[in-house]
């Protein structure tokens, strides 16, 4: 099948996938589970073209719409892990929908040109896409459990609510996602100090530095949630705070540069 053809059925069905567990939630959300049914091809088909364009370009694609493909594609891959074994609907109802966006994005609006990567930076790269995603899934984590308690703080026990698993649950799947983050980026900074030349060159020195920062306030999370219990509205500041930094760090430089300035 062609890429155009693979993307297309990728996005039909993580549009499907969505609208199965928009129509659970006003029944009973257990029964949105097999929604994730079509998600899961939806999501080989995404990974299948990516590798389609990258074999035709002969090398990975990680221009401005591959990333951020790709990091939607990492992004339901964990959502979807995330719903198997806990209560949330409600992530495949944003992540799905955004998925095919950004599939049809990556396929549509024109690729970049394949870049020469080692093995070791492919790894490099590979963990900062997984990273982007592990934060941007907290992110969203963080903010429906905001959504959460304030509802619950106001009494409106809205539908999207029985979507979500009970607080304590919810906080600690946060949680759980933040330390791969942490781990994630770190990893992604430890091989770029190793594998990539010139790390503070002129058009890197600015992502390294707001990708430890990220790192840092992320850290900082951490450690306040082990040693005072950070949670809610301190806890969610601090994530979008991180996410922000790493976006400005990657996505923001190269919108910049291969959107605006039109250079690779």
């Amino acid at each position: 099948m062609t890429e155009a053809l693979v993307s297309l059925l990728a996005a039909t069905l993580y549009l499907a996938a969505a609208g199965g567990l928009v129509r659970a939630l006003r029944t009973d959300p257990d029964t949105g589970r097999g929604a994730f049914w079509l998600a899961a091809p939806a999501i080989g088909l995404h990974a299948a073209a990516h590798a389609i364009g990258w074999a035709r370009l002969s090398g990975p694609d990680l221009h401005f719409f591959a990333a951020l493909s790709l990091v939607a594609l990492g992004m339901a891959a964990l959502g979807t892990l995330a719903a198997a074994t806990q209560r949330m609907a409600a992530l495949g109802v944003i992540i799905y929908p955004l998925a095919a966006v950004f599939v049809l994005l990556y396929t549509f609006a024109g690729h970049g040109a394949p870049q020469a990567l080692d093995w070791r930076l492919q790894l490099h790269a590979w963990l900062a896409l997984l990273a982007y995603a592990a934060l941007a899934l907290s992110a969203l984590i963080a903010i429906l459990g905001w959504a959460q308690d304030r509802a619950l703080r106001q009494r409106q026990l809205h539908d999207w609510l029985r979507a979500l698993p009970p607080m304590v649950q919810l906080e600690a799947l946060l949680f759980r996602s933040l330390w791969a983050s942490f781990i994630l980026l770190g990893a992604a900074l430890l091989t770029g100090v190793l594998f990539v030349e010139n790390l503070l060159a002129q058009h890197l020195w600015h992502k390294t530095v707001l990708s430890v920062l990220s790192w840092l306030v992320l850290g900082w999370l951490l450690f306040g949630r082990w040693r005072y219990g950070w949670r809610g509205t301190r806890a969610l500041k601090l994530v979008l705070v991180s996410m922000g930094l790493l976006l400005l760090a990657f996505f923001g430089s190269k919108f910049v540069l291969e959107l605006l300035l039109h250079r690779a």
